[in-house]
């Protein structure tokens, strides 16, 4: 990598420099959905990871504080806590949902228009199930909905 540039985000979890494509290469081919499996596959490890920590950190703060405002302040931490946790277990499930596109060899392509959604783009955000076309137009019309 070169010097000055950070890697930044799921790839810097999963500790992998960006897709150098080849010149021809086909799109989605083997070598490229191994590259976005193991982002996927760190990323989910990872919030596993936090999942489990904060299981661990409430059971151990867990404490009976006679102050009713102590209470309330460790009551709204744990809420808190609960709130990211909820957010993870779901951000997981589309993890795998995506790894599961991967095995059926159906990743990397817009589930809108079928056109390829752009290496760049997945290392962003592998999650994404749209080309960024069709996801603004779905952002567009949720804010007229909306609004």
């Amino acid at each position: 990598m070169p010097e000055g540039t950070k890697k930044l985000g799921v790839l810097a979890i999963a500790g992998v420099d960006p897709y150098q494509e080849k010149a021809g290469e086909e799109y989605m081919n083997t070598k490229q959905r191994g590259h976005f499996k193991l982002i996927l596959e760190a990323w989910r490890n990872q919030l596993r990871e936090e999942v489990d920590r904060t299981l661990t950190h409430m059971q151990d703060e867990a404490a009976n504080f006679p102050d009713p405002v102590d209470r309330a302040a460790q009551e709204e931490e744990f809420s808190l806590e609960l709130r990211a946790r909820d957010r993870e277990r779901k951000l997981i499930k589309k993890i795998e949902k995506t790894l599961q596109k991967i095995e059926e060899d159906d990743f990397g392509f817009c589930d809108s228009c079928g056109i390829e959604i752009g290496i760049r783009r997945l290392e962003a955000r592998p999650t994404a199930d749209q080309c960024i076309d069709c996801k603004t137009l779905a952002e567009i019309k949720e804010k007229q909905m909306a609004g």
